[in-house]
């Protein structure tokens, strides 16, 4: 699906429904308590892995982002496997970040306004299945309430047309994907894929939340 070429329409019509979410003035997750550690890491997964990579990458008090899989066994995560949907993977990015620059709830702010459509069940844009859905994996309980409580927050306030399909799930593992799928929209930023719904996200999030956004790539 991804090898397509895009045209200007199809990029309106990709981009539309996250478009709406972004314009809004998105509220702020509840308050989580700053966990005493220098590094701390999150697991999500919000279609295909190299637009979620193209975002966080980018964002401030991040330190480390690598794709891959999570949700199934190690002995499927690879993308030819996972790619027939039946796996029980979802395409995902691990993001490492420093606690005291950046916190959980931004981050879910961010995957939740800015990163995909929480709304389409194993959907996003273009692309179909179940290695496509939107899903936290958490490692912590503290992680597990605070997006519950986001996502109640979010429904409640009506931000987006329809109820948030999210599954917020424990960690279980997560097996980094190919390499040539790390960073991919940077070393590919002309792929028909990557220049008709990546780089509009990408330029979205750094226009909502400009004091996020950085040029390093992490």
């Amino acid at each position: 699906m991804r090898n397509r070429i895009f045209g200007a329409a199809a990029v309106a019509m990709t981009a539309g429904g996250l478009t709406l979410a972004m314009a809004a003035n998105f509220p702020d997750p509840p308050k989580m308590s700053a966990p005493a550690v220098s590094t701390a890491s999150v697991v999500l997964a919000g279609g295909c892995f190299w637009g979620m990579q193209g975002i966080f990458e980018h964002m401030k008090g991040v330190t480390h982002t690598e794709v891959g899989y999570a949700g199934g066994k190690k002995d499927t995560a690879h993308y030819d496997i996972v790619s027939d949907g039946n796996t029980g993977h979802a395409e995902s990015i691990k993001i490492t970040y420093d606690p005291a620059k950046l916190t959980y709830g931004e981050l879910l702010k961010v995957y939740f306004s800015a990163a995909h459509d929480p709304t389409t069940l194993n959907r996003q844009h273009y692309d179909e299945g179940t290695q496509y859905r939107s899903a936290i994996f958490y490692s912590t309980d503290e992680q597990k309430k605070l997006a519950e409580a986001y996502v109640r927050q979010l429904n409640a306030a009506h931000v987006f047309r329809d109820p948030i399909v999210t599954q917020i799930v424990p960690l279980q593992g997560f097996y980094p994907a190919e390499g040539y799928h790390q960073h991919f929209l940077d070393h590919n930023p002309t792929q028909g894929y990557i220049a008709a719904v990546d780089i509009p996200l990408l330029k979205g999030f750094q226009e909502k939340y400009p004091e996020l956004y950085t040029k390093e790539i992490k």
